[in-house]
């Protein structure tokens, strides 16, 4: 028995090229969102330093989609500069602005003083209230998320390496174990699965792109508010972001 050839009408067979090239547009939008994606995770995961990473992996390893969202390394315009934040935890109950640092030694802190200081090796270096420095995080991201109530949005400053307390441990500061112990007492939602998607994609379409040319900006920022640039060594605390 041979085989039978069905032609299609000339305008049955545009028809058909037309549905073929729709398709083959949209399966390339689609991958190039997720390629994209995945790239600004990796640029993201690539400028963290230790402490954040730390942070990073301790947060994804137990508070997953939908109900928690982590955003890294994160800058975003504020008035006439720009503002770049740890870590953003949008979820069901709240929003989660957080500072990272990684120091070992001593730490002196006072909630309400404009420095602090670390003491290590026998040395002591003053470094930025890293609360105050995050109340310029928080502000950012109240204005962009400005249609949640100022109390959904929460500062948290985490330290991460091994650095130990000398004095009272300020409110809202914490250890990663500590982070993590704080985050899973937060069990009363404050906003639905659909509001934490809006907030989430109202993060990632202002946030700046990421690359040396957006750190380089975000330092002269630093530079015209603080009065000169702090060199960007781990070994010494500094006023940033």
């Amino acid at each position: 028995m041979g085989v039978r050839w069905v032609l299609c009408p000339p305008s049955q067979a545009i028809k058909l090229n037309a549905v073929f090239k729709y398709f083959y547009i949209i399966v390339a939008l689609a991958s190039g969102c997720v390629l994209g994606y995945a790239l600004a995770r990796c640029r993201a995961a690539s400028f963290q330093n230790r402490g954040e990473a730390l942070v990073r992996v301790a947060i994804q390893a137990r508070f997953e989609a939908p109900d928690f969202h982590l955003l890294n390394h994160i800058t975003l315009q504020l008035g006439d500069g720009t503002t770049q934040i740890d870590h953003i935890l949008v979820s069901r109950y709240g929003v989660f602005v957080i500072e990272t640092k990684d120091y070992s030694g001593w730490i002196f802190a006072n909630a309400k003083d404009p420095t602090w200081t670390q003491t290590i090796y026998g040395s002591k270096f003053k470094f930025q209230n890293p609360i105050f420095q995050n109340a310029r995080h928080l502000r950012a991201v109240q204005e962009l998320l400005n249609f949640l109530s100022p109390t959904v949005i929460q500062s948290v400053v985490v330290f991460a390496g091994s650095a130990k307390f000398k004095t009272e441990v300020p409110t809202g500061t914490y250890s990663v174990a500590g982070l993590v112990q704080f985050l899973q007492k937060q069990k009363d939602p404050v906003l639905s699965l659909n509001r934490v998607q809006f907030c989430v994609g109202r993060l990632e379409t202002a946030r700046l792109n990421i690359s040396g040319e957006t750190d380089l900006e975000h330092l002269q920022n630093l530079e015209r508010r603080h009065g000169q640039l702090k060199s960007s060594s781990s070994a010494r605390p500094r006023f940033t972001k």
